[in-house]
């Protein structure tokens, strides 16, 4: 009977709930204009703070009888505003109570109210635009869809510091990617907002810096511009320094440091200019330390390894900065077991992002150890270092593995890790596996690692043939992204070098000709090189190996080119052409064709001859680039003796 029962009790308690907010919908629809501003304001004072309230307004059909009134020609202006309010407290409830208002067609209704003369009724349309579009469930396109809407909000920035707070804060959220960044700077956002800068309100200078910081963020042209901007007499980037300073709130130290940090990366400010070397690193650097919020931690670490990653000279200034890289060691140790928080609130919440510590930790390192191996080398003998970094591999986020992997990649470039700690830690084996099965972004990333783990000195070189790396890669020649295809002939070039017949013979069964065929007609110049680079090694014999004339299948890498007519002309095409590394790589395809000392040398010599292929060599050995004249007269050679 329980069982019986269980629908109605339920059914009864929702209606009870519903019956209880159903009066509040019930008066919006009272003739009398005082009664319905009444019920408005009886409904705004019901809903603060109160999710479930806000949830069964939105059920009972509250927001389009709300939005009616909002656009009635012959609402008061009062009532008017107090829609607006009330649909702003909706908002910030859930993410489904902001999809509901949207599939009401809030936005248009919202943007119509900002033409009223009423300054109170557009400030309260301004903060519900704000609300929804800070919200993830919004498409920021929808700011951008009327064109007349850009221009009109720049007018309203003079009106209030409401109306500056709420404008820049929308715009702040609502510029992702270039083509934003070109609309508002074109309709004049920079001089609009840069004197909100010295605004009396601090709201209002920060939400501006928030907004100069997503404008610059790659973005040369919007970067130029700012480094001239005077306001009040003062340069913006003296400006934006004054706003690192340690006496200003963390937030505008980290915006600041910011908006340099991007106009730096965007070629407006030089490294080596004292606000950078100076002022913007160390403040960067001081948001790593422990006594920081997580979140100020994580975007202090990101946006010091952008502001870091092409410069060398940054990147050793760094690392000697407040011991920062074993600072950074304390990302991996959060939170400890002796956290100094007492708020459950926020343990709860640190707990839930520690990932984002990892991950920021992974990305400094990467670029702190991206060019100097006395850096690399303090890296890798901090505690644990490199059992974190494979750990870090097989995280369940993507993010983290991706920095794991990309600084994993950074600290493979030097010649004494791979030979040491790589080979002591056995990293060939997690980054085979995250080769296996992984988004394409984490795939260029560790197949460019793999790169470096096959150079002929690795001795990790010999493990990663023996579990199946030939096919992994030939199966990434095949991909449409043309950074992985790159990879997979790049490896696969690495592998060939000075390598045994056999796994050249593996190389090329597996990649087979028609494939290699393809890959010397790539629309991608690097894919060529690698391709011509990949032949060049495979065709290459050390005179050790000179008796091993057949192999496997009984043929050798240079029978398989010489009987593939089609590959033979992409070579010879290749020396003709007018990019003259092509011609070198091309160039050595053919001396290892041609050498004397190897069996078949005279038969492959006059099929070439019959090409063309000396006719073209006589022409390349008066090039004026002396390094193809030289290889053109060493090949001529082997046809003379």
């Amino acid at each position: 009977m329980a069982c019986l029962l269980e629908t109605p009790i339920r059914m009864s308690v929702l209606s009870e709930v519903t019956a209880s907010s159903r009066h509040y919908v019930d008066r919006l629809f009272d003739p009398d204009p005082q009664k319905v501003l009444q019920g408005v304001i009886d409904m705004k004072n019901a809903v603060i703070g109160n999710n479930k309230q806000k949830a069964n307004l939105i059920v009972l059909g509250a927001v389009p009888r709300l939005l009616y009134l909002l656009q009635q020609e012959t609402s008061s202006t009062e009532l008017k505003t107090e829609c607006a309010v009330v649909l702003g407290s909706l908002a910030m409830g859930t993410e489904n109570n902001v999809k509901s208002l949207l599939d009401c067609h809030i936005i248009p209704a919202l943007l119509q109210g900002l033409l009223s003369p009423d300054l109170k009724f557009i400030e309260a349309c301004l903060r519900c635009l704000r609300t929804i579009f800070t919200s993830p469930v919004t498409p920021e396109e929808l700011l951008y869809t009327d064109a007349t809407v850009i221009p009109h909000l720049m007018a309203l920035l003079s009106r209030s510091r409401y109306t500056q707070e709420y404008i820049c804060q929308i715009f702040s959220h609502c510029c992702k990617g270039p083509d934003h960044q070109t609309i508002l700077f074109n309709h004049g956002a920079v001089q609009n907002i840069a004197h909100l800068l010295t605004s009396p309100s601090y709201k209002v200078r920060m939400q501006a810096l928030k907004c100069f910081s997503v404008l610059a963020f790659e973005n040369p042209q919007v970067s130029m511009t700012l480094v001239n901007v005077l306001v009040d007499g003062e340069l913006l980037p003296q400006i934006f320094v004054k706003m690192l300073q340690r006496d200003k709130p963390i937030e505008m130290q980290l915006t600041s440091a910011k908006c340099l940090t991007y106009m730096c990366r965007a070629g407006a400010i030089r490294t080596d200019d004292s606000c950078i070397v100076l002022k913007t690193l160390p403040c960067l650097v001081r948001m790593c330390s422990k006594e920081r919020l997580l979140e100020e931690r994580v975007e202090g670490a990101e946006t010091l390894a952008y502001l870091i990653e092409p410069d060398v000279e940054l990147q050793r200034i760094a690392s000697i900065t407040d011991h920062l890289i074993a600072m950074l060691a304390d990302y991996f140790k959060y939170p400890s077991s002796v956290s100094a928080i007492t708020d459950i609130k926020r343990l709860d919440h640190d707990l839930k992002h520690a990932h984002e510590l990892r991950q920021a930790a992974f990305k400094l390192y990467a670029s702190l150890g991206a060019n100097d191996e006395d850096i690399r080398k303090k890296i890798i003998e901090t505690e644990n270092m490199m059992d974190r970094i494979v750990t870090g591999l097989s995280e369940s986020s993507v993010k983290v593995r991706l920095a794991a992997v990309r600084c994993l990649h950074s600290l493979s470039r030097s010649v004494q890790q791979l030979r040491t700690s790589f080979q002591d830690h056995a990293v060939w084996k997690p980054l085979m596996k995250v080769l296996q099965n992984a988004p394409d972004e984490i795939l260029v990333v560790a197949s460019s690692m793999l790169c470096n783990l096959l150079l002929e000195f690795s001795p990790s070189k010999e493990p990663i043939l023996e579990s199946g790396a030939v096919e992994l890669l030939c199966g990434l020649t095949q991909s449409e992204n043309p950074a992985l295809r790159v990879n997979g002939i790049w490896a696969l070039m690495n592998m060939a070098f000075q390598a045994e017949q056999k796994i050249k013979a593996d190389i090329l069964r597996s990649l087979s000709t028609e494939q290699l065929f393809r890959l010397l007609s790539d629309s991608d110049l690097n894919v060529l090189m690698k391709t011509l680079g990949l032949l060049r090694n495979l065709l290459s014999t050390r005179p050790t190996l000179c008796i091993l004339a057949n192999i496997a299948d009984g043929t050798t890498a240079k029978e398989l080119i010489m009987t593939n007519d089609d590959i033979l002309q992409k070579i010879k095409y290749y020396m003709g052409h007018s990019h003259v590394k092509l011609q070198l790589a091309a160039m050595f395809c053919i001396s290892n064709l041609i050498w004397n000392e190897e069996e078949g040398s005279q038969e492959r010599q006059d099929k070439l001859r019959d090409m063309g292929i000396v006719d073209i060599l006589h022409k390349l050995s008066q090039s004026p680039d002396s390094n193809l004249c030289d290889k053109a007269k060493t090949a001529l050679q082997q046809y003379l003796a």
